[in-house]
């Protein structure tokens, strides 16, 4: 498999390195039309019914702020994926092999990666390989802590079998599997970064409530230093930013505390509105996008 690191100086085994090209799902294209929404959006366990033509104006938003802060934005249009299918992130990883596409699982995403794929092949962007049934894995449990690190949530979104897979195609990577808590339950959309989001090589955003002791003492171990969100923060995505470059991050607008702390911490905070878009499906901005490319 071709190597993506070969072709220029990029360095995608990271979550903070500066964002140059992404992958996004526009509202317009996952949503559909306000009549799918309005069928579907119990089923999926939304919080309520997001508004589509609401959804669609902040996306526009959203994809302007990521331009503005000079990403460029490839997009993966077409298909009846379904709502959640707005969440790019979850169906693949990146790694400086070439891309890893996912096995979802939440059932009704199963056809997401397949489409990526797709997306992937017309971008030249290679594939290394494909998490296999009955392995699961989503893009929402998995961060990379340094170059040689991966840290992967174990949970009902990804599990063993999926972890072992993984390995298996990253064996220079030291994968890091990570016990996520019960909470909510099954139905309910949580992933390791629910509760962590990088910002930096020694700077993580995170909320230490839900958080296993082990690797919470870890992260303190290895020199990091930690942001917590307030527990009022953490529904409506406090928890879930973007770096765009170090120190630089997106965030939901809406979580006033979060962002005086990040900016406290010497980060650069840059909000959008994001009701119809992210709280309603409770998916902030790392959900939001498949970066593809940091340098």
């Amino acid at each position: 498999m071709a190597d993506i690191s070969a072709s220029k100086e990029s360095f995608l085994q990271t979550e903070v390195g500066t964002l140059e090209r992404v992958l996004l799902r526009h509202a317009r294209d996952a949503f559909g039309s306000s009549e799918l929404v309005k069928v579907h959006w119990k089923g999926l366990n939304y919080l309520s019914q997001p508004r589509f033509d609401e959804a669609c104006r902040e996306y526009d938003q959203f994809a302007e702020l990521l331009e503005r802060l000079g990403v460029s934005i490839e997009w993966m249009t077409g298909g009846d994926l379904g709502l959640d299918s707005i969440y790019v992130r979850d169906a693949s990883i990146i790694s400086d092999r070439g891309v890893i596409l996912c096995a979802m699982g939440k059932g009704t995403r199963s056809l997401e990666p397949y489409a990526q794929g797709r997306v992937f092949e017309r971008l030249g962007v290679p594939v290394h390989g494909q998490i296999e049934r009955t392995g699961t894995i989503e893009g929402g449990d998995v961060t990379w802590l340094d170059y040689r690190t991966l840290a992967v949530g174990r949970g009902y979104r990804t599990n063993g079998s999926g972890i072992g897979q993984l390995r298996r195609l990253l064996p220079d990577v030291d994968i890091l599997s990570v016990p996520l808590p019960h909470f909510r339950g099954p139905d309910d959309v949580f992933h390791l970064m629910s509760m962590l989001s990088p910002l930096d090589d020694d700077l993580l955003l995170v909320y230490s409530p839900l958080m296993p002791v082990s690797f919470r003492s870890l992260l303190l171990e290895r020199g990091f230093s930690l942001i917590e969100v307030p527990e009022a923060e953490f529904a409506s995505q406090g928890c879930n930013v973007l770096a765009i470059a170090p120190r630089v991050a997106v965030a939901l607008d809406g979580n006033p505390e979060t962002r005086r702390r990040m900016e406290a911490a010497g980060v650069e905070v840059h909000t959008y509105v994001g009701h119809e878009i992210s709280v309603k499906g409770c998916g902030g901005p790392t959900c939001l996008t498949r970066p593809l490319e940091r340098s």
